[in-house]
């Protein structure tokens, strides 16, 4: 009996060991120099991110580390990059047909705590990847910034109107995981994480209400690698949140640069990775600035020839993908706690990193 148990034990451990371990990407690191930056620029750099208050930041070009600063190993909550997280997964569900991006809301049995009009159910899963959907009902993790553009409920048709709207990003979500069978973040850890021999992501999760925290000066956000935030006063679809680190998030820009490819696998289609990618809504033409299927997109330009995409997250955290450069950046700001950071300073970092060009 006593060796029945023991073996079970054992057994039950190794097991264990095998859903969280695996093998650690080795980073390597090069002389900027070597690749077309100059280490008197990006020593301006570092001084701006020291005065600024950044956390951490990495620059990787040609697949190797050529500036890194602060703790990169940090987590942190990574805000709305979590659209560009979701990207992968979703991608790599309608790749092996558990979702088809023409399906309806309707078809899908999509409604919520305020009802939606047939209209509105009438917008397709490829109208909420593009942030396209017309459905302007309330939704958890929304901003106040996000509610000063917000238009009137049923005022514009399904595809026809680009509208940055966490209600899509949160039903997203929602249908991944009701086509899947699995959470989230069990798809990222599974499917992303440990084929990028990610560092510090693991399956951990919580959630939480919001609507339930009496005084937001004594909440804690989880510790957990992901959560759900849910406002069920608001909708039922729960905002899914990625506390992630600056080299995991490299790793993560890196597979986008390769097309999707690592290791000599195709982890994503290459043809999900371009139409993500491509500027599907154009909102501001002077600065080429546009939104693809859950990411940002630069288009081209007099000055650019596009083809750069990126997500920012509050207004401060940023995954870049250059490909042009061949470059992946990655900065971040500890918003656990107070910062002084700004946007304007994510601008200013930004032409700090191409003036260090050479």
């Amino acid at each position: 009996m006593t060796f029945f148990r023991t073996s079970i034990l054992f057994f039950a451990l190794l097991i264990l060991a095998c859903t969280t371990n695996h093998e650690k990407y080795t980073f390597e690191y090069a002389e900027p120099e070597d690749h077309g930056f100059s280490q008197s620029g990006l020593d301006s750099l570092s001084a701006f991110l020291e005065e600024k208050g950044s956390s951490s930041m990495i620059l990787m070009v040609d697949e190797k580390i050529i500036f890194e600063w602060g703790n990169t190993e940090q987590v942190h909550t990574i805000h709305s990059i979590r659209k560009s997280m979701l990207n992968s997964i979703f991608g790599i569900a309608v790749h092996d047909g558990l979702i088809d991006t023409n399906a309806t809301l309707s078809e899908l049995g999509i409604d919520d705590i305020h009802g939606l009009t047939d209209g509105e159910k009438s917008a397709r899963v490829a109208d909420l990847l593009k942030s396209r959907s017309g459905v302007y009902h309330s939704a958890a993790a929304v901003s106040e910034g996000m509610l000063r553009g917000k238009p009137e409920r049923n005022s514009k048709e399904p595809g026809s109107h680009y509208y940055y709207n966490n209600w899509d990003f949160n039903v997203l979500g929602h249908i991944l995981e009701e086509k899947t069978g699995e959470s989230i973040f069990e798809l990222y850890n599974e499917q992303i994480a440990k084929p990028l021999g990610m560092h510090h992501f693991d399956v951990r999760y919580e959630t939480f209400d919001a609507d339930t925290i009496q005084n937001e000066s004594d909440f804690e956000l989880p510790l957990t690698n992901g959560f759900y935030q849910y406002e069920r006063s608001k909708s039922k679809y729960p905002a899914y949140h990625f506390r992630m680190s600056a080299k995991d998030m490299a790793l993560y820009g890196q597979l986008y640069l390769n097309k999707g490819k690592w290791n000599g696998s195709q982890i994503i289609s290459k043809s999900w990775i371009e139409e993500s990618t491509k500027p599907h809504s154009i909102y501001n033409e002077r600065f080429g600035l546009a939104y693809g299927m859950l990411w940002s997109v630069l288009a081209p330009t007099e000055n650019r020839s596009g083809g750069s995409f990126y997500h920012t997250g509050t207004g401060v955290h940023m995954l870049g993908v250059y490909p042009s450069s061949n470059m992946v950046l990655v900065h971040r700001v500890d918003t656990e706690k107070e910062y002084t950071f700004t946007g304007n300073d994510l601008l200013t970092m930004i032409n700090l990193v191409f003036e260090a060009k050479l």
